[in-house]
């Protein structure tokens, strides 16, 4: 089959540093390309991949030297993909809403995948009058706010199977991983720890919308013994960071879409603690991956069930569902739904 993906621009594919969208677009084009798929990956001109590369830019705009204006930038990504739309079966699109008023009248077969929040009060309106276009969901929670949307399969983020290897978890410590803002939970991480008399490690990036949160809230929160700051971590620290870590903390205060740092921690075999909120409820196999809880004092009383679980059974839970192959396998399925809903006479309006 051939195969078009259409990165945002934000980061490169995959990302240098943070960017949970780039990773997954890597993740799935590399995996498709290994199932012998032509694959043609649309992006900023610093991606890596075995893939044809388009570039439109020539790096992530995040990390440019100089500010870039993104619309401007995303506008000449859809007219390079438009202009290319026939060489393809299939162009699956990463990039919200932006390209939903060019790709209705596009002869060729496209899905759009939204890794975004949805609960956001524009949006309804959007989805009602485009619920024509094929969507795909990466959890069925995240449905619920646009059940006017069209809908074609809920498709969960995958990790290549070798990516981290299984952690003894013998570093004693719990890990926060990700970034720092009220709706990641930082403050709830920090009164676990602290009430769990356990060491919080926490390696997060703070973005300058939240440069005055963490400054003001969580800086002075961080003033312990047990509570030690890394700052952002890159890919090659990841394995080491969850594997020796004794849990991971996700203590979310927002419908969380998926949420790939739980996986990357089942994937060393790292228990998880989260709250019950948005994926969290799919992705956590109670009992087996980990905890899934609504309150701090559950998640205290979490820690001390710790060794209830075997951390090789939490590794398994995410080798039989969460690695990219089987990503891939499930997105060649909502392909060739597509191609077929394609086939079917419909009706616009």
């Amino acid at each position: 089959m051939k195969i078009a993906q259409v990165a945002p621009l934000h980061e490169s594919v995959p990302p240098r540093t943070y960017g949970g969208t780039e990773r997954v677009v890597s993740y799935l084009t590399e995996a498709l390309v290994d199932a012998g798929h032509d694959v043609t990956l649309y992006a900023s001109g610093d991606s890596q991949t075995r893939a044809k590369l388009v570039p439109v830019v020539e790096e992530g705009l995040r990390l440019a030297p100089e500010r870039r204006d993104p619309l401007a930038n995303h506008v000449l990504l859809m007219d390079r993909v438009l202009r290319d739309a026939d060489r393809y079966d299939i162009i699956h699109f990463h990039t919200d809403y932006l390209h939903f008023p060019l790709v209705r009248a596009l002869s060729i077969p496209h899905v759009t995948t939204l890794h975004g929040r949805l609960d956001l009060p524009d949006l309804p309106p959007l989805y009602q009058a485009y619920q024509d276009l094929p969507v795909i969901s990466i959890s069925d929670d995240q449905r619920r706010p646009l059940p006017q949307a069209g809908w074609l399969a809920t498709v969960y983020n995958g990790l290549p199977a070798d990516l981290y290897r299984f952690g003894a978890g013998d570093g004693g410590y719990l890990a926060f991983l990700g970034r720092i803002s009220p709706e990641k939970g930082i403050e709830r991480a920090l009164s676990i720890a602290k009430r769990a008399g356990l060491p919080l490690l926490v390696a997060a990036k703070v973005d300058a919308v939240d440069r005055d949160y963490y400054e003001q809230v969580v800086a002075p929160q961080m003033d312990h013994p047990l509570i030690e700051f890394i700052g952002e971590i890159g890919e090659a620290e990841k394995g080491a960071f969850l594997g020796e870590a004794r849990a991971l903390l996700f203590p979310i205060d927002w419908p969380e879409p998926f949420g790939l740092v739980m996986t990357e921690a089942m994937a060393c075999g790292t228990p998880v603690i989260a709250w019950r909120r948005g994926s969290v409820p799919e992705v956590i196999e109670e009992g087996r991956s980990g905890f899934v809880v609504d309150g701090i004092e559950a998640a205290v009383a979490a820690l001390q069930r710790l060794d209830e679980l075997d951390r090789r059974e939490c590794r398994r839970a995410f080798e039989e569902r969460f690695t990219a192959a089987r990503m891939a396998e499930d997105y060649l399925a909502a392909y060739r739904a597509a191609l077929a809903r394609r086939s079917q006479p419909r009706l616009v309006g």
